[in-house]
């Protein structure tokens, strides 16, 4: 029986080509290998008389840089499929899959969101990225936030959406508890149509409805590498005597959906008055942790407006 959801895969990558991105697979080292949906102008077409190669040669990007950082329940043109066709007319938009989501694949045992992180950098460094603005959601926020503090050189400013700066063994605890679940695996990596059910059901504010079929075909083609996502998982949470609060020198966004069940509106305030005079925050009502998929048209308005909020900046200085 075909499966829907991967049937709906060459689709999917048809529409996004014609957003402007198309896929490319990066080596980091021996071992490690990243996917990325890169801009189609940077991708350089052989010249007459040559041979098409299996891995074509990037140039560098004309456009100011945006980075869409996934979450943990699907790859990244699953999760950024609205925001791609808005923004590629004015920037350049770099789409990874993070390590054991989509083609993304390493044999080193690393599980932290510090060496997702580095792995990403190495790879945008590879295709030509010098500068970039990162949007992460949630698990992606993570890894997003942990680019920033590193690589301040690389990362210019950034947009949060359903995130929080580290995954602390009480947050953890505090949050399985109030949703009703024993493990983050549990919720994060279902295993059963109802398990499926239940993450989407605290993930969006509108309930939605999908026949079980659907369901099934979803956990068969997003639900890959589950022993080391659990090990992701595992590997996020820190204890509470370990965070530090870094200083970060770029502008960071907080925009959060209204209904977010999982990382709540008082997790972005707490991180706003942490974070200090740096951080903005904008809500996007009738939405819950999946803001970017449940309301796009909203979302994307306010996401251009911060993006075009840094151009004006950085042609007055």
């Amino acid at each position: 029986m075909v499966n829907l959801v991967a049937a709906q895969k060459p689709l999917l990558h048809g529409l996004m080509k014609m957003a402007g991105v198309q896929p490319h697979i990066v080596e980091i080292e021996p071992g490690t290998v990243m996917n990325f949906w890169v801009p189609n102008e940077t991708v350089k077409k052989p010249q007459k008389g040559e041979k098409k190669n299996d891995t074509p040669t990037l140039t560098k990007p004309n456009k100011p840089v945006v980075v869409l950082v996934h979450g943990f329940a699907a790859e990244g043109i699953v999760t950024w499929q609205f925001q791609v066709g808005a923004l590629t007319k004015k920037y350049s938009v770099y789409i990874p899959d993070l390590l054991f989501f989509g083609g993304s694949i390493t044999d080193k045992t690393d599980r932290s969101p510090t060496f997702q992180a580095e792995t990403l950098v190495k790879g945008l460094r590879k295709i030509g990225v010098e500068k970039c603005i990162l949007v992460g959601f949630s698990y992606g926020g993570m890894v997003a936030f942990k680019m920033a503090e590193l690589y301040p050189d690389l990362v210019q400013a950034m947009v949060i959406s359903g995130s929080i700066l580290a995954m602390t063994d009480s947050i953890s605890e505090a949050t399985l508890s109030e949703l009703g679940f024993k493990s983050s695996s549990e919720l994060l990596l279902p295993n059963s149509v109802n398990g499926l059910k239940a993450l989407l059901s605290v993930a969006t504010h509108k309930k939605l409805w999908f026949p079980n079929r659907l369901h099934k075909d979803y956990l068969e083609v997003m639900f890959t590498n589950r022993k080391e996502r659990a090990e992701l998982l595992e590997g996020l949470v820190i204890n509470n005597k370990d965070p530090t609060i870094p200083k970060f020198v770029q502008k960071i966004h907080l925009l959060w959906g209204e209904n977010d069940q999982i990382f709540k509106l008082e997790h972005a305030q707490n991180m706003k008055e942490k974070l200090g005079e740096t951080v903005t925050f904008q809500g996007i009502q009738k939405a819950g942790h999946l803001v970017q998929l449940e309301r796009p048209c909203v979302y994307n308005k306010c996401l251009k407006q911060f993006l075009t909020s840094l151009l004006e900046n950085d042609e007055q200085k």
